[in-house]
Parts: structure tokens; sequence; C-alpha cells
């Protein structure tokens, strides 16, 4: 009888079919059941993907779509931890159907409600002690056993005038018997250790000194051995756990945006990497405002979405198997005022809608001109726009010079620039 798979059922989310990684053999011979839904096809428009995908994952991949109830349980927690702003509808979809699964095999009594509930574990059966029998009957049994000690006690005392047997012998005649028992057993003052065996027995033939073992734990600890190569394996993953050293696993979900893993551990679903290992905890980055102390998790943000302020800065974070977020802040953080106060140039008519003429105001080189200090800005808004509009660049194309001989020094990401920058009081020339 072939044992059985460590998972029954792995959703996948658009990641593995457009990478390939894990492959399909790997995950046909983890799981029994692999399962995504409609809505993840269309996202795969690669065409070397999509002839993969129709080819080789779709005779495997079952498509089912979850039922509304599921999708309302899934939207309501995500609600709940703050990602719903970042997850898609095809990512609601996939939470939802993982959900739907683990809730048919195993029940609602796995899977939290809400954020960091606690969730109760039902008791086991009390076991009987190895080799005891723990039943009425055999305590009676053992309840029975103890018994009064015996009366004929052996006195090594010197006699009393009232201690007779009942046939009216002394007692000195039975300390003379146990004299004699005594004297013909031959007693050792050696210890133990050094005492030697009887010339037939097995001992004689084991040395007296053994070698010392060679597989110490200080020599071990360094290096990768087939013993601890999963232990080092999953230390590499960010603290994850090999499904096949586990109890088999229901349903499980393989993707690899930050919003959903962290759905799937606040409701104690279950989680695999690429290398098809449980994940226990997550570690990324969210944009924490160091004004408010907002968080965001939408890392292209440049102003924060409570008090507004340019003050977002990326911290690191993660969260465990019981759904606890975490953030990591530095000790002795220190926020960098340079270039926050400073003198506003006057403002030019023609610079909201970008018809004034070069040269025309902002100060001294024009630095101030088409400043932008909030998000609501015109200008904010032009430049994200023409960033959208933007063409990538072709790197084979022979016409393409990089930006160190053509001078032209872009924001990193994309980005626009927010206020006057860091050197706007150093001496202009």
């Amino acid at each position: 009888m072939a044992s059985p798979k460590p998972v029954h059922a792995i959703v996948l989310d658009a990641g593995p079919m457009l990478k390939n990684d894990p492959s399909i053999s790997s995950l046909l011979a983890t799981a029994d059941r692999l399962v995504t839904v409609p809505a993840v096809i269309p996202e795969i428009r690669d065409a070397t993907a999509r002839s993969r995908l129709e080819t080789t994952w779709m005779p495997f991949v079952e498509t089912v779509t979850p039922s509304p109830q599921s999708l309302k349980s899934v939207t309501d927690f995500a609600r709940r931890t703050g990602d719903l702003a970042v997850l898609s509808k095809t990512d609601l979809h996939i939470l939802a159907l993982t959900y739907e699964l683990e809730s048919r095999r195993s029940g609602l009594s796995n899977i939290r409600t809400f954020p960091r509930q606690k969730l109760v574990k039902p008791k086991a059966p009390a076991r009987p002690r190895d080799g005891l029998d723990v039943s009425p009957s055999t305590i009676n049994e053992d309840t029975s056993l103890k018994q009064d000690p015996p009366t004929d006690v052996l006195q090594t005392g010197p006699p009393s005038d009232s201690a007779k047997d009942a046939d009216g012998e002394k007692p000195g005649v039975v300390t003379d018997e146990l004299a004699e028992v005594t004297r013909s057993l031959q007693i050792s003052d050696a210890p133990l250790d050094h005492r030697d065996p009887p010339p037939n027995s097995e001992a004689a033939h084991i040395p007296a000194t053994l070698p010392p073992s060679s597989n110490s734990d200080s020599d071990s600890d360094g290096w990768i051995t087939p013993a601890n190569f999963q232990k080092h394996q999953a230390k590499d993953q960010n603290a994850s756990i090999a499904v096949s050293t586990e109890k088999p696993v229901g349903v499980a979900c393989i993707t690899s945006d930050f919003a959903m893993q962290n759905v799937l551990l606040s409701m104690n679903l279950g989680l695999l990497n690429a290398s098809l290992q449980r994940v226990r905890n997550i570690k990324t980055f969210v944009m924490r405002c160091h004004a408010c102390f907002c968080t965001t998790k939408e890392m292209s943000k440049q102003f924060c979405p409570r008090c507004g302020k340019p003050t977002l800065t990326r911290v690191a974070c993660s969260t465990n198997s019981n759904g606890k977020f975490r953030l990591h802040l530095k000790k002795n953080m220190q926020w960098n005022h340079r270039g926050d106060r400073y003198s506003i140039p006057k403002p030019v008519s023609g610079s909201a809608n970008g018809k004034v003429s070069q040269g025309k105001g902002g100060g001294k080189g024009g630095w101030g001109r088409s400043l932008i200090l909030a998000e609501d800005q015109k200008e904010y808004l032009r430049a994200t726009s023409d960033n959208g509009r933007k063409k990538e660049t072709d790197l084979m194309d022979v016409d393409y010079l990089p930006s160190i001989l053509t001078g032209e020094r872009g924001r990193a990401g994309g980005k626009p620039r927010v206020g006057a920058g860091k050197n706007v009081n150093s001496k202009k020339r």
C-alpha cells in the first residue's frame, strides 16, 4: 500500500504556474489535488507560460469557484487585518477557496474568525501508563495485595523475657542460623565498577574503556549532513518547517503575495513556499509614518494616508503562526531634518497647469518650480500619470545610452520627488 501524500490539496496562485516553480511533477508528488480559481488563468499572458500552462498544468489542475459565504468570511477577516485594500478580486477568491476546502475537510474549529483569536485544542483522552491496566478490577487487586507486615521479625539485639515463639523456642536459635548464613556469603569491599566479571559471562569480553564518541555536537553543528539538511534548508526559508517532517496537511496555498500570506497565517490556514515547505513565519516590509505611526502595506505610497505628511519610512515586520503582527524598529532611529525648513518661492501664474515658460519663477535655478508638498496637488497627479504612461526602456535597443553617458538622473523606482530635496539650503552657484 502506497504511503499517503503530505498534503491533501494545494491551492495555486498565478505565480507557480507563471514561473514553473515548483514544477508540476513536484506538486503531484506532494499533493493529491491541485486546485485554482478560474480568474487565475487569464492572468497568465506570456506566450511561453501560456503554452506551458495549457499543455503541462491544465490536465492536472482543477478550477473551482468558491461559495459566496466563504468569500464573505475571508473579506471580513482581511478587512480586520488591514490587507483588504491591497488584495485584488482574484486574491480574495484564492483565499476563499482555501478557506472553503479546509472547512470542508477539518471543520471550522481550527480556523480563526478574527485576528489573534486563541484556538482551543480538544483534549486528548487519558492514556494508561506503559504496561499498566488502569481499571477498577486492577485497582482492587493491587489493594488486596497490601497486607500487614509479618510478625516473625528477626531480632539482633538481646532477647527479652516476653519474646518467645509460639512453640516455646528462644530467639537466640534464629540468630545463630542467621550468622551461619552470612559467613557463607562472600562480600567484597571493592567498588562495583572494578569487580571482575565471571569468566563465562558476556561482560568479560567487553573492554574496560570505550573509545570516545566521534559524533560530538560541537563538531556537527557547522556541517550540513543528510540528518540536518532539512533543518538548514528550513532555516534559510524564513523559519519554515518541512512538510514531510510534520503530520499531513489538509489544505495549503502557494503564493508569493505578502498580503495573502498574512491573511493565511492569521486565519491558521496552510501556507507553502516554492520549496514545498510549510511556512510558520513571514518577514517583509511595510510603510510606517514617523509622525502619526500609521502603517500601510502599499509600498508605492509617498504620503501618509492619515496625516498626509511625506514621513513614510520602510520598516521590517513579521507575522508568526499565531497571526501576531510585529514591527521591528531600529533602536536609535533618528529622523533626518535636513532640508525640511526653507522658504518657498512665490507662486507664478501658469505653474499649476504646466503652461509656465521655462526659466520663469521658482527661485534661483528654478528649484522651486513644480514643487510638490501634498498628495492632492496637480503637480503630483501629473507626475504620477506621466510615469504610468512612460514606456519601458529596452536595454537591447541600438540607440540606447546609459544614464551615466546621457546625464539623466531619474528617481529610484520612478517616483516623483517630494519637496525641495535635502540640499535646498546649500549655497547655489
